[in-house]
């Protein structure tokens, strides 16, 4: 890949369309999750679902860990933040997910220290420019932050940084596909499997969806003609009888992963024996906590978090539309009580969420976006 426009050219992408046209079965509907929030956006910005035969539909999965993270620990986060001395950083796109009484934003309002960064290794900048408060570090993720994460938590123990902390969110991303596929809400086809996660743990760990589940996976790029090959490839997996993992995210995915970044995350953080998950619910073993070894980090350790959960606003359905179960649009509050301006559930904060693809790229209704197809 020399330039990006390679991966965006049309007539590779109506080709695309006749093969996969040609690979459906007449009579047949076949229905794929893309996993990651930014191959919704991907799918959206650039209208992919235009290239689709009816036949075809696209579902939204749980790829995006802002809209997954549940209310309760945005309001432990508050918690922690609240308390004497403390000065807690974020990444920026957590700013605004609304916890029982408030955001961040609203938090800072209040009086509290909650400051936007770039990376974790901004927060023990912090830390060591600010030596007479506690810094400590709002950590969220799938597998793909976690590195980093950890190579700060090990650079702070080289230093002997005694006021950086982290609260710890970092979730994984096969306790959440295997939960899609025990539930009996949604019928799949096949998955068109996260890249970004997969840079750091291959694709390997994807193969029980195929052996267990009898349904295929293609870990895919986030350009238009990535992913719409990787519908390709689904589709001709499907005409084979075949159920299998494939890597069309090569040139970036090596099948066994990062083995440095896993050796990272393995020796400061070990998994929870249950995680909570907005829309999914309790999942065992689904995220990760720091290790004993490395407690002096672990803000949760320091701070006494109530942990206290916290029902979603019945009003906002982000829980359905993160399981596939409803399209955005289809949410009674879309585009008029919830807006990215005044987000209710996450779905609409998140730069990956599906929601603020929906509103942002203009897909209001089914109409809108087939009429888009026929203009």
């Amino acid at each position: 890949m020399r330039f990006v426009d390679e991966f965006r050219d049309a007539d590779k992408a109506k080709a695309l369309s006749a093969k996969i046209a040609g690979l459906c079965e007449p009579g047949r509907q076949y229905k794929f999750m893309e996993v990651c929030g930014g191959h919704t956006h991907t799918i959206y910005k650039h209208g992919l679902e235009d290239y689709l035969p009816e036949a075809v539909s696209l579902v939204h999965g749980p790829g995006c860990p802002v809209c997954v993270i549940p209310m309760g620990r945005i309001d432990d986060a508050i918690h922690i933040a609240r308390q004497p001395g403390v000065l807690m950083t974020s990444f920026g796109d957590m700013m605004r997910v609304p916890g029982s009484a408030g955001n961040f934003f609203d938090s800072n309002a209040e009086g509290t220290n909650i400051r936007m960064v770039y990376s974790p290794l901004d927060s023990l900048k912090i830390a060591r420019q600010n030596p007479d408060q506690q810094v400590v570090f709002m950590a969220i993720g799938f597998e793909t932050t976690a590195p980093s994460t950890a190579m700060t938590m090990l650079r702070a123990a080289q230093e002997g940084i005694e006021n950086f902390s982290i609260f710890c969110n970092h979730i994984t991303i096969i306790p959440a596909i295997k939960a899609i596929l025990d539930s009996p809400d949604l019928r799949l086809d096949g998955f068109i499997g996260p890249g970004h996660v997969s840079t750091v743990i291959g694709c390997r760990p994807y193969e029980f969806i195929a052996e267990e589940y009898h349904k295929p996976i293609v870990v895919a790029g986030f350009e238009p003609l990535d992913i719409l090959q990787s519908i390709y490839l689904l589709m001709r997996q499907l005409s084979e009888g075949r159920s299998d993992v494939e890597n069309q995210y090569s040139r970036v995915v090596p099948w066994e992963g990062n083995l440095t970044a896993l050796r990272a995350i393995g020796e400061v953080m070990e998994l929870r024996p249950y995680f909570e998950w907005r829309g999914l619910g309790f999942i065992s073993h689904s995220a990760l906590q720091v290790r004993a070894k490395y407690a002096r980090f672990d803000a949760e350790l320091a701070y006494d978090v109530p942990g206290v959960r916290v029902a979603d606003p019945k009003a906002c359905q982000c829980g359905e539309v993160l399981k596939g179960v409803l399209k955005p649009w289809e949410c009674k509050v879309f585009g008029t009580a919830c807006t990215p301006e005044t987000p209710i559930g996450t779905c609409m904060v998140s730069p990956e969420g599906a929601c603020a693809a929906y509103y942002n790229f203009g897909r209001f209704t089914r109409t809108r976006v087939r009429e888009a197809s026929t203009t």
